[in-house]
């Protein structure tokens, strides 16, 4: 829900409020007792508990979350040349878990984690003499994370409080049919983490990092011939290592599997060149390519360990966060044809490759290459309908072969073919604006598992899915 208002030529408000509830199941056959039948379940084409009978019911284990967003934002323009930007952002996000347990103690959840966070920005942007732009701005983030005391279960990331502060400035200029910008941004962080030893007997264990972080960025665009431009990009960031990569012990219901975090990590130094083309031949073709190489130096990555540990909550797998140097390149290249003013063909094709420069292993849990076709159709006036829009998309995702079998606990699945329809119309009613639209996913109901999805490991992935969606503007 969004409202707006402007209160004169200068001043614009906006205020926006979101809210998602969801009680979401968890794969029962991803919940194994004991190690014989795990090892089986990582095996099996149909998972433990699947029965014939098809139900809507949701039993443990299942998720319950509750995410509420309010956003104010709010943008004062001095002049034609110079302007403020304001947001605030308040979080609200609620999540329990609930786990099979005995003696009917399935209705206490086994995670109960709340967290409240609090985010400001204020951005100004100015346009300077001989073609000069200015664009700068501070950010500031209150992250407040704590463990509901209803579970009597260890909990899977401790308690914690994170202040986060950051500063940012860019400049551009243009001159003639080339752009060049830089930027630079510094940002601060203050940690206070309260843990819970893996020891017995248990303690609490404190720690209070502070980050601080320096990051830059330069580019280069030119434009040459008739629509067609180029643009270079190179950017030195750093990442701090987030809580659940520092802290994590314990069962992750949600995806069925140990995790265990790393204290001592480092924080992560990268290194990103980016190359894009853009352009486009008599209005008629459309191209765009993005080219990649990024080097990362103390990479953060979650690794399936040679283990299968028995717990008194079942047998699962475990992973563990580690760190290497690594190195990733790739490309992103996309065009669309216009046959006719109604009538356009889209393809787009992505390709990844990340490397363990410390170990000489590929990456674990790198994005599949994938090829995308879609065909649109559109009629401006349909009816009582505004523009009626209809699509047929194709999705081919090839097989993850960029990985050794001693680096996962089961292979990569295979590749996959997935055909979608949209059908999407606007219509006016009296003062209101309808948006509609019904989208079919995976329209031939293939059987199929997704490389990236965790559950892979125990399911097929989802079949049929039909989403219908009205968006109201009043």
């Amino acid at each position: 829900m969004q409202f707006e208002k402007s209160w004169n030529k200068k001043w614009y408000s906006d205020l926006y409020f979101s809210s998602f509830n969801a009680e979401l199941g968890v794969l029962r056959g991803s919940h194994i007792g004991n190690l014989t039948d795990l090892e089986e379940a990582l095996e099996r084409d149909v998972p433990f508990f699947t029965e014939d009978n098809f139900s809507y019911s949701i039993s443990s284990p299942y998720q319950k979350v509750n995410h509420h967003l309010l956003k104010f934002h709010t943008k004062y323009s001095i002049s034609e040349k110079q302007w403020f930007d304001v947001t605030y952002a308040g979080q609200y996000n609620l999540r329990k878990e609930f786990d099979v347990r005995r003696s009917g103690r399935s209705d206490i959840p086994a995670l109960s984690l709340k967290q409240v966070s609090n985010f400001v920005e204020v951005k100004y942007q100015n346009y300077l003499p001989r073609n000069w732009e200015f664009k700068s701005g501070v950010q500031m983030n209150r992250v407040d994370n704590a463990n509901l005391p209803e579970t009597g279960i260890l909990p899977l990331i401790p308690d914690y409080i994170s202040y986060e502060y950051g500063v940012f400035g860019l400049v551009s200029k243009s001159v003639e049919k080339t752009t060049i910008e830089f930027g630079g941004r510094y940002d601060f962080e203050n940690r206070n983490v309260a843990a819970i030893s893996i020891s017995v007997p248990r303690e609490i264990i404190r720690y209070e990092i502070e980050y601080h972080n320096l990051s830059a960025m330069g580019g280069v665009t030119h434009e040459f011939g008739k629509g067609w431009k180029a643009t270079y990009n190179i950017g030195y960031a750093a990442r701090n290592p987030e809580v659940n990569e520092l802290y994590s012990n314990g069962l992750h219901q949600g995806v069925s599997g140990i995790e265990e975090g790393d204290p001592n990590l480092d924080k992560e130094i990268s290194v990103k060149n980016t190359l894009s083309i853009k352009g486009n031949m008599k209005n008629k073709l459309f191209f765009e390519g993005l080219f990649y190489y990024q080097k990362i130096d103390n990479y953060i990555f979650l690794n399936p360990q040679d283990e299968i540990r028995l717990t008194i909550r079942g047998a699962f797998p475990v992973f563990k966060y580690e760190q290497t140097d690594a190195r990733l390149i790739g490309f992103d290249i996309a065009a669309t044809y216009m046959a006719t003013e109604r009538f356009n063909i889209t393809g787009k094709y992505s390709y990844l490759n990340g490397y363990d420069l410390t170990n000489s292993l590929p990456l674990v849990y790198m994005p599949s290459n994938n090829l995308y076709a879609a065909l649109n159709y559109q009629i401006p006036k349909f009816k009582k309908f505004q523009n009626l829009e209809v699509q047929i998309n194709n999705r081919f995702v090839f097989e993850q072969k960029n990985l050794l079998p001693s680096q996962d606990f089961v292979a990569p699945p295979n590749s996959y073919y997935l055909v979608g329809l949209k059908v999407s119309a606007e219509k006016q009613l009296n003062k209101l604006r309808l948006n509609m639209f019904v989208r079919a996913e995976n329209l031939l109901n293939e059987t199929y598992r997704d490389y990236l999805n965790r559950q892979r490991y125990f399911a097929d992935d989802l079949g049929f899915n039909l989403i219908v969606g009205v968006n109201i503007s009043f």
